[in-house]
């Protein structure tokens, strides 16, 4: 089967939508598909142009099989709301001038949280006449709403709604990362026969071992206390409430934490420790996997974390199944169905989100009882392997979309 395939950001890009969508075109082709990958030059999250790359109107590439077609597109840091909505526009109408011409597919399949890349793939499979796929992995507009970017009776906000709801309606097969999602698609009045959940998982091609050595590790980002680590690794943006670990940070000093990542609250982040004079919390740049893994070594666990927000119910980090990977017990910052997830592996321990002396009060719970981080560990390791295992979940997606 020929699948286009748009989406602002692909590989070499590694936040979660990029990567997912890589990982799932590289099994496709394993089994006969041909993919292409209508995207935009790498440039996530700082807003640069990765080495080798030019930011043309129009490029092509081949990895690993898949026909990339890479389209000029306004970017900037991962920050502000104006700017971002300008880069998103701007994708939109370069993928859809660029969709026009290419060479005609079977499927045109577009995943959110960009939702005007929806819209763009939307335009494209109507006037080509190809059957239009959508993957949610975020709820447009209602994310914006929940974090106070714009207010639910803004006009438009209910623009948005409603050719979320229009394409909702229109599209041949809906694919999404969570139950919650696909309940909240049915009450709306989407077809249920239509609606299959994928969930998110992990690619255990991926490497998991170090290739550094720990004194290494400690001595590079110069870490004085290695005695009890923990660790934030994701997007430092408006939904994830890492203010919250400075609070704690600020109430246990024999404690280590690193913060790894970019965001638009990052900046604001790094001052406040600074003037706080926080110097048991280290603020590292993005890494690619192999560092992470590298640093794993000297982890006792990870804080995974979101406000305390309703949307964020029907929401699983994809960050979860990595730290499961790492056999890395969870620091659980979760409502929900992450937290369910969590609960059913055995694989982590609840902290209340936005909550500095829950989490405090858990972090002291796993250095009383050490043996609790191995158990953690394992049983998340056991967990992922069996559930979420991405390339079974890849293979069982083009099943249906086959069908």
């Amino acid at each position: 089967m020929k699948i286009l395939i748009i989406t602002e950001n692909f590989y070499p890009e590694g936040n979660a939508p990029a990567r997912r969508l890589y990982e799932h075109s590289k099994e496709w082709v394993k089994t006969g598909n041909q993919i292409t990958v209508l995207t935009g030059v790498p440039n996530f999250p700082n807003g640069k142009i990765y080495s080798g790359y030019k930011n043309k109107i129009y490029q092509s590439e081949r990895i690993d099989g898949i026909n990339i077609k890479r389209v000029w597109t306004y970017f900037t840091k991962n920050k502000g709301i104006i700017y971002r909505t300008v880069d998103f526009i701007s994708f939109m109408l370069s993928s859809f001038i660029s969709g026009l011409f290419i060479k005609k597919h079977d499927r045109i399949l577009v995943s959110s949280p960009q939702f005007f890349q929806v819209i763009s793939g939307f335009l494209i499979s109507r006037i080509r006449r190809i059957p239009f796929i959508l993957e949610v992995r975020d709820l447009w507009p209602e994310s914006i709403v929940s974090l106070g970017a714009l207010k639910e009776n803004n006009f438009i906000i209910k623009i948005l709604n409603l050719i979320a709801k229009y394409i909702y309606r229109k599209s041949m097969l809906i694919f999404v990362v969570t139950d919650s999602f696909k309940d909240y698609l049915v009450n709306i009045g989407i077809k249920e026969e239509k609606i299959f959940v994928i969930k998110n998982g992990f690619n255990f091609d991926r490497t998991l071992e170090p290739n550094k050595d720990v004194n290494t590790i400690i001595k590079e980002y110069k870490i004085k206390n290695d005695k009890f680590i923990v660790s934030y690794i994701g997007t430092i943006g408006m939904a994830h409430g890492v203010g919250t670990i400075l609070k704690t940070a600020k109430l246990i000093k024999n404690v280590t934490f690193l913060i790894i990542g970019e965001g638009a609250n990052k900046k604001k982040l790094v001052k406040r420790a600074k003037n706080q004079k926080l110097t048991n919390v280290i603020f590292i740049d993005n890494i690619d996997w192999q560092e992470i893994v590298n640093i794993n070594q000297i982890v006792s666990a990870n804080i995974i974390h979101l406000k305390k927000l309703k949307l964020f119910e029907s929401v699983i980090p994809s960050k979860m199944f990595e730290s499961m990977a790492l056999k890395k017990p969870i620091l659980a910052g979760l409502i929900g169905e992450s937290l369910s997830i969590i609960k059913e592996s055995n694989s982590g321990i609840q902290v209340e989100p936005e909550d500095e002396l829950s989490l405090l009060n858990q972090i002291l719970f796993l250095k009383k009882y050490p043996e609790k981080l191995k158990e953690f560990g394992e049983n998340g390791f056991i967990y992922v392997n069996k559930k979420h295992n991405r390339k079974i979940l890849a293979r069982q997606m083009m099943e249906i979309i086959e069908l």
